[in-house]
């Protein structure tokens, strides 16, 4: 131990001893084990002063935080400003570690209804329901589905972190959260324009230059406008959602592993949520053009799966789903660029090495050209 945190002893005890009455009726009590007389020891353990919390004591819980082991230590800045001289020591870290989370039933089925509601099914309202009611110079159904989306789904990702037997970076997880909800809304307005261009003939699998729509449009200028459109809909929009998107669950899944292989088991109810799960992010891949995100986002997984073998620690409820969901959605996506491999319309509009047509473009081509 360091002259300096001798020194914090020191105050400590000090100041317990002065306010002792208080402090134990706060259901802090303290427990001077060796002698502090002596001055400062290099030898003297760190369990001179033991800081144990009561369960009468109730810390809030810190948003991002831990849900686990915070009837021990939780958080300092909420005991004494005293709190904040004493070192933290590793047995946090050791907790965090060794904690296990159950699997969260209720987030994953939220989390996978409103995924396919509110975003699946988004577009698909916007064409079952009368124009008349949704005229277009108003917002559709499928705009206020996506406005909805754009708020439960940041709500349930940050009860997601909440859960997390690991204690996440809380400034990572903010910032990600208001670039998500913010990449979420410029897509809210740039799908809204080109979804209700689907009624005055635009097609998808043509760009916008080459849509006949556009070919008739005076000025020419305004073209531009719609290029622009486009651009905030399906690249700067796509980026801001889907990058702190992936980041957020990365970062969970990098907290869901456990020591004990015996606990390394999906229950019944996640294998059958894995196939709902895995064909949403199919869809959000193939529709969001996030191909390479997406596999980075899964290597990066994978990586750390065989980094944490090596240390004896395996994937829980919680890490197997996410990693099944992903495995699946990488199948699909596989099988999905197969089938249209040789299509000629739709790889005029894909060229490149990476060729993932989406589904929207698909549906404009072969589905609703035969209607």
């Amino acid at each position: 131990m360091t002259k300096l945190n001798w020194y914090y002893t020191r105050l400590a005890v000090s100041f317990l001893n002065h306010r002792g009455a208080k402090v134990r009726a706060a259901g802090v009590h303290f427990q001077d084990t060796l002698p502090l007389a002596a001055g400062p020891d290099p030898h003297i353990s760190c369990k001179i002063l033991f800081l144990e919390v009561s369960s009468c004591c109730q810390v809030p819980r810190s948003p991002c935080g831990s849900s686990r082991g915070e009837g021990s230590h939780g958080r300092r800045d909420e005991l004494t400003p005293l709190f904040w001289f004493l070192p933290r020591h590793s047995s946090v870290k050791a907790e965090e570690a060794a904690g296990t989370a159950p699997f969260h039933l209720d987030l994953w089925f939220y989390f996978t209804l409103q995924n396919w509601v509110l975003d699946f099914g988004r577009p698909i309202a916007m064409l079952v329901f009368p124009l008349e009611w949704f005229p277009l110079n108003k917002p559709s159904v499928g705009d206020y589905f996506h406005m909805a989306y754009n708020i439960i789904t940041p709500f349930l990702l940050l009860k997601l972190i909440e859960r997390s037997p690991r204690t996440l970076p809380r400034s990572m997880i903010y910032v990600s959260i208001i670039t998500f909800i913010m990449g979420a809304s410029i897509h809210l307005v740039g799908d809204s324009v080109n979804h209700r261009l689907l009624f005055s003939g635009y097609q998808h699998h043509l760009s916008v230059r080459e849509n006949p729509i556009m070919k008739n449009l005076k000025p020419e200028t305004l073209i531009d406008s719609f290029e622009l459109l486009y651009y905030y809909d399906e690249y700067l929009g796509h980026s801001m959602w889907y990058i702190p998107f992936f980041l957020i669950l990365f970062m969970y899944f990098s907290g869901c592993f456990t020591p004990t292989k015996a606990k390394s088991s999906m229950p019944g109810a996640a294998l059958l949520l894995v196939v709902p799960s895995g064909l949403y992010y199919w869809y959000l891949v193939t529709e969001g053009q996030i191909f390479i995100l997406f596999i980075f986002t899964f290597f990066a997984m994978l990586a750390l799966v065989l980094h944490q073998k090596r240390k004896r620690l395996f994937l829980d409820s919680n890490g197997l789903f996410l990693f099944y969901s992903f495995a699946l959605t990488l199948l699909l996506v596989a099988l999905w660029v197969a089938w249209l491999w040789n299509d000629p319309v739709l790889r005029k509009k894909y060229p490149g090495v990476i060729y993932v047509p989406e589904p929207w473009a698909f549906y404009t081509l072969h589905v609703s050209s035969r209607h």
